[in-house]
C-alpha cells in the first residue's frame, strides 16, 4: 500500500492498575457533547441548559443499557451460542452498543427525567436530536481504536489498516519479532458514518434555524435521516451479523425506523405546524456565540 490510514495497535492504556479504554472514552466523550449541544439547543425552547444534565442523569444509563441488550439480542452467538460465554454479555468495554437499542431506552430515560425536571419531552428530543448524532459520530472512532466495524478489502489511499486483534488484552496480536500483525487494508465504514453523522446534524440544525420546524420534527427528522446512511455502511461491512431472507439485521431495523420516522414526522406536523418559537432570536444569539 502506497498509502492507507493507520490503525492503533492498542485500545487499552494502563495508569497503573486502572485500565484506559478508549471505547469507553470514545462514548464518554460524545455523551458529554451531546449533553452540551442539547443544553444550548435547549434555551432555543424556553428551557434552561442546565436541564439537558438532569434529564440526560436519567437518559444516559437507560440509553448504554439499551443498546447493550439491544446488541446482545441481535448478535447472540458470542455470548449464548454454543462454546459462548454469557457473562461476556456484561463486558460492555469490549465494544458492542447498537444505536437502536440505545434510543429507544435512552429515550424512556429521558421521558422519565423529563417529567421529573418539567421539561416538554418533545422540546427535549428534538434539541438532542443533532447532539446525539455527533455522539454517534465520536463514539464510532471506539470501534476505529478496537480495530473493527470496517468494509471489504480496498486498495483506496483512505484504506483503514486493520490488525489481528486480541479481545482479551485490547491489543493488536504480536508475530515472533514483536511486530503488529496486518490483515489488511479495508473500507473506513466507521469514518464514513461518523463523517455522515456530523454531516446530517449540521444539516438538521441549518434547516430547523432557516425553517423552525414543528415540535418533534426535528427527532423525527433524525429517525428517518440517520438509517439512510446505515443501510449503505451495514451492507459494505463484512464483519459477522445474523442475516434474516440473506440481510443483514441492521438494514431491516433501518428500514423499520426510517418508516417510524416517517410516520413520526408527518403526525408531528399535523399536531404541531412549522412556526415561529417565542424567543427564538435571542436563543440564535447564544448558539452563534
Amino acid at each position: 500500500m502506497v498509502a492507507y490510514l493507520p490503525s492503533p495497535t492498542r485500545g487499552v492504556f494502563w495508569i497503573g492498575p486502572v485500565p484506559l479504554r478508549m471505547y469507553a472514552l470514545c462514548i464518554l466523550a460524545g455523551i458529554a457533547v451531546a449533553i452540551w449541544i442539547t443544553g444550548r439547543r435547549l434555551v432555543d425552547r424556553g428551557a434552561k441548559a442546565e436541564d439537558a444534565l438532569s434529564v440526560a442523569w436519567w437518559a444516559v444509563p437507560f440509553g448504554i443499557v439499551g443498546g447493550r441488550i439491544y446488541h446482545v439480542i441481535t448478535s447472540w452467538q458470542p455470548y449464548f451460542g454454543q462454546g459462548g460465554h454469557p457473562v461476556d454479555a456484561l463486558k460492555i468495554w469490549h465494544g458492542g452498543l447498537g444505536i437502536w437499542g440505545a434510543v429507544a431506552l435512552g429515550a424512556l430515560g429521558a421521558y422519565i427525567g423529563c417529567r421529573r425536571n418539567g421539561v416538554n419531552f418533545l422540546d427535549f428530543c428534538d434539541a438532542a436530536a443533532p447532539g446525539v448524532l455527533v455522539a454517534q459520530a465520536i463514539g464510532r472512532w471506539g470501534n476505529y481504536f478496537n480495530n473493527e466495524l470496517y468494509g471489504g478489502r480496498s486498495d483506496l489511499p483512505w484504506a483503514l489498516q486493520i490488525h489481528q486483534w486480541d479481545e482479551s488484552s485490547g491489543r493488536a496480536v504480536l508475530d515472533a519479532a514483536g511486530n503488529p500483525i496486518v490483515l489488511g487494508y479495508f473500507q473506513p465504514t466507521f469514518l464514513y458514518e461518523s463523517l455522515y453523522c456530523l454531516a446530517i446534524a449540521l444539516f438538521i440544525v441549518l434547516l430547523d434555524r432557516r425553517r423552525i420546524l414543528g415540535r418533534g420534527r426535528v427527532f423525527a427528522l433524525y429517525v428517518m435521516l440517520y438509517p439512510c446512511g446505515r443501510i449503505v455502511f451495514e451492507l459494505m461491512r463484512t464483519d459477522p451479523a445474523n442475516h434474516i431472507l440473506g440481510v443483514r439485521v441492521n438494514v431491516w431495523v433501518c428500514i423499520l425506523v426510517f418508516i417510524a420516522g416517517l410516520i413520526g414526522f408527518i403526525v408531528a406536523g399535523k399536531r404541531h405546524p412549522d412556526g415561529v418559537r417565542e424567543g427564538r432570536e435571542d436563543a440564535e444569539e447564544v448558539l452563534t456565540e
